[in-house]
């Protein structure tokens, strides 16, 4: 009976030792803390900011896959995507569907960034002071470029009108981090509003660059001469261009053709840093021949290069496949190549239109900054008059494949033409669904048009 007593004492108490060590060893997912833990310290919310620009750099975002789409949305008969993703394909085909896996993950990783932006501006008082203003003016900038590429593919442009009564995207701010309230799509004035100021606020708390992959002051000027010309204030979108030449610390390279495929250069507003362990560039594998990493999905077409002039340097940047001699674009070949998300050369075109619509000179004359830095560094020899056509055909040439074709046709209220099918600039082809998750979710989006 006292043997009997002493096992059962034993089991009990190496019981107690295995719960104990439970208790002890029991691991905590750092993706489920709450803000009493990821937001306690300096370090925590630094760390979580981090988080963020994780966030925005996923493949389904800065990665790549955003400006993927815009090109191909817009391909206009001058590009081909030949690949075997269907959701890719009916991105191209303007044959969306609210189930497009690929919109959803725009949507996702878009309010993701917001999120942990958010978390981030609600902890600014455990910040250490010395620091507080540029971690805040990180969180400002990541929310606001986050809602700026949400509100440019899943609402009706700018450009066409009824801002204050088009719909947008659902604001969420700090005050709504953790709510379960179903928040309502805002409209296109009111995200636009909140991205202005969110810009605004973030390029007068930020730090000078460079600092590649990472927010900066002409960063955050650069972006909002991109939001002011989607809204067509010339002088601000002007200002905040000529703010990022002036500053002294970004200068065009000499060959157009060491932008690309390359690390961060002195020509690098803003990029998305990839490494053989880090990051992606999901331009590469879409652009890219088999033979340089890619998937040799989207093809050049002759109606594309019948653009350029003959001597044009960054006409000799296409070349033939060597596996099947469809036409490739130089710019995306290095899978271990920063994403360029932008350039300063694109400063300069943006400073040029605007001096020409305004009737102005601010920084240079349009003149100047047309055929002595976009035009000369490409071989081309000077025009006598710069016109306004001039100029924006410069821009899609020269920003030709990097991301802002779709945009750039919104906002000048450009047709895309794909064969004997024309789809005005405001078509609800050329809008992104409303991800039916989310509607199954929150009865209260309201699907847009075309997609009910």
């Amino acid at each position: 009976m006292k043997t009997l007593k002493n096992k059962i004492l034993i089991v009990i108490a190496l019981s107690f030792v295995a719960v104990a060590c439970e208790d002890k060893l029991e691991p905590v997912d750092p993706n489920n803390t709450g803000d009493a833990v990821a937001l306690a310290n300096d370090k925590n919310v630094k760390t979580t900011l981090i988080g963020a620009y994780d966030a925005l750099s996923a493949g389904a975002f800065y990665g790549g896959n955003t400006f993927r789409n815009s090109e191909i949305l817009a391909a206009n008969s001058e590009i081909v995507f030949s690949g075997t993703f269907n959701d890719v394909a009916d991105i191209y085909r303007k044959e969306m569907i609210t189930l497009n896996a690929d919109v959803a993950a725009l949507w996702t990783n878009a309010y993701r960034t917001i999120n942990v932006a958010n978390n981030v501006l609600s902890a600014l008082s455990v910040v250490n002071e010395a620091d507080r203003d540029q971690v805040e003016g990180e969180a400002l900038f990541l929310r606001g470029v986050s809602y700026f590429e949400l509100i440019k593919f899943f609402a009706q442009p700018y450009s066409a009108g009824n801002v204050s009564t088009n719909l947008g995207v659902p604001l969420m701010l700090v005050a709504d981090r953790n709510s379960v309230a179903q928040v309502p799509r805002a409209t296109v004035q009111e995200i636009y509003t909140q991205i202005v100021a969110d810009l605004t606020s973030a390029e007068a708390k930020l730090d000078e660059g460079p600092r590649p992959g990472k927010a900066t002051k002409e960063a955050a000027a650069a972006f909002l001469s991109r939001v002011y010309l989607q809204m067509a204030d010339y002088p601000n979108a002007r200002d905040a261009a000529n703010r990022v030449i002036t500053s002294g610390n970004y200068s065009i390279l000499s060959s157009y053709s060491n932008c690309f495929n390359s690390g961060t250069t002195a020509e690098d507003v803003f990029n998305i840093p990839v490494s053989t362990v880090d990051g992606v560039n999901n331009l590469v594998t879409f652009y890219a021949p088999t033979a340089s990493g890619g998937r040799g999905d989207i093809e050049i077409q002759n109606s594309h290069l019948d653009l350029y002039e003959a001597d044009d340097d960054r006409l000799d940047f296409f070349f033939p496949d060597p596996g099947t001699g469809e036409t490739r674009t130089g710019k995306w070949t290095n899978q271990f190549g920063n994403v360029k998300v932008i350039r300063l050369a694109e400063m300069y075109l943006t400073r040029a239109e605007c001096n020409q619509r305004l009737s102005t000179s601010v920084g240079a004359t349009p003149a100047n900054d047309i055929n002595n830095v976009i035009r000369n560094r490409v071989g081309l020899s000077p025009l006598g008059v710069v016109t306004l056509a001039d100029i924006l055909l410069e821009r899609r040439l020269e920003l030709a494949h990097e991301g802002e074709r779709l945009h750039d046709a919104k906002r000048l209220q450009e047709s895309i033409v794909e064969g004997a099918v024309v789809f005005p600039y405001n078509s609800d082809k050329l809008v992104f669904p409303i991800p039916q998750r989310d509607i199954n979710v929150n009865p209260n989006l309201i699907q847009n048009s075309g997609y009910n």
